[in-house]
């Protein structure tokens, strides 16, 4: 009897130290902090949809920025996807990913440079912009490359150069990030791509005559189904029609004589149609990488033309098809990907 006593003395105690440790170890990972803050953007005043151009940002700030207060950090520019928000991504709202969870595991580590990560709110009436120039949703892409930059360089004690700053997006970020990045070489050097709706010419999403005919207004759109809701935004991002009220734009399937056909306008806006004419600018970035699940079949397809395309250039990058799909893997790639990319390609 008493040496089992002292055997459940020595348990208790070795569970008890145990858990000590735990406790300490998880006191001492330092995390980083989300701000949200919002800008005032002049490149999407006036967009005919009538959205605002107060824009929400969410910011992760790393665990050392305010036990360090003389470092400057890389930025990494981050986009979110169709019908998302930033909100969603920073743990703001509950969603399927946390983005700020997911660095902060990362960077407890101490292995990875620190970035500081920013995500604009890119939801729309027409539940997103496509990060394009459009006078019915407002110039995106001016907004990202060029105002929110310079805001949160302001702002934040950033690394103020090109060669410190990425760009990285998932689905409709994804496409925004290509479309954005081999435009402005001199503000982002490295892009990553996960999962980017980057269609291949005669895949977007198509809408039927009645299904037009049956939405009249936006409320009739935020009950229409995804893919409906996403050829709307689309229309909106690439085809716009100043003179076609209430939605001003055209979709497919409904050309006017007096206009160029609305599928060439789609055609042009898809970076597999236009990547030739950016091979230069492509050229100057530090890094591309690119990736997308077996099952995310579409996207999947486009990426492997991608990387056809770019080696038939010369241009180095990072491609790769995983078992996965949309996004069941994301939070993976994000932590085992994207983080140790940036931190490897962005430099000082």
């Amino acid at each position: 009897m008493k040496y089992l006593a002292n055997l459940y003395i020595q348990i208790f105690i070795f569970l008890f130290a145990l858990a000590f440790r735990q406790e300490a170890s998880a006191q001492t990972i330092k995390k980083g902090k989300v701000e949200r803050l919002v800008i005032h953007a002049k490149s999407l005043e006036g967009n005919l949809a009538g959205d605002t151009p107060d824009r929400e940002i969410s910011v992760y700030l790393p665990p050392s920025y305010f036990s360090n207060p003389k470092k400057r950090y890389p930025v990494v520019y981050y986009l979110h996807g169709f019908s998302d928000d930033d909100a969603k991504w920073y743990g703001i709202k509950k969603h399927w990913i946390n983005l700020p969870a997911i660095l902060d595991s990362v960077y407890a580590k101490g292995k990875l440079q620190e970035c500081i990560f920013v995500t604009p709110n890119g939801y729309t009436k027409f539940a997103g912009s496509f990060y394009s120039n459009s006078v019915t949703t407002g110039n995106w892409e001016e907004f990202i490359a060029k105002e929110l930059v310079s805001s949160i360089d302001k702002r934040y004690r950033t690394i103020d150069r090109s060669s410190a700053r990425g760009l990285a997006g998932h689905s409709m970020g994804g496409y925004g990030t290509l479309r954005i990045g081999e435009k402005y070489p001199d503000v982002f050097s490295a892009l990553y791509l996960l999962s980017p709706a980057i269609f291949i010419p005669g895949t977007t999403p198509s809408v039927t005559a009645q299904e037009i005919e049956n939405i009249k207004n936006f409320e009739d759109l935020q009950r229409a189904n995804f893919w409906t809701k996403a050829a709307f935004s689309l229309a909106a991002a690439w085809s716009p029609n100043p003179n076609n009220p209430p939605f001003y734009l055209d979709l497919p399937g409904k050309d006017r004589e007096d206009a160029i056909p609305v599928q060439a306008k789609w055609t042009a806006n898809l970076p597999l149609a236009s990547l030739d004419q950016y091979i230069p600018k492509l050229r100057q970035l530090r890094g591309i990488a690119f990736d997308a699940g077996d099952r995310d079949v579409s996207f999947a397809n486009a990426i492997r033309i991608l990387d056809k395309e770019l080696n038939a250039y010369k241009i180095r990058h990072e491609f790769e098809i995983y078992k996965g799909d949309h996004t069941n893997r994301i939070h993976i790639r994000i932590s085992d990907k994207v983080v140790p990319f940036f931190s490897s390609t962005l430099k000082p």
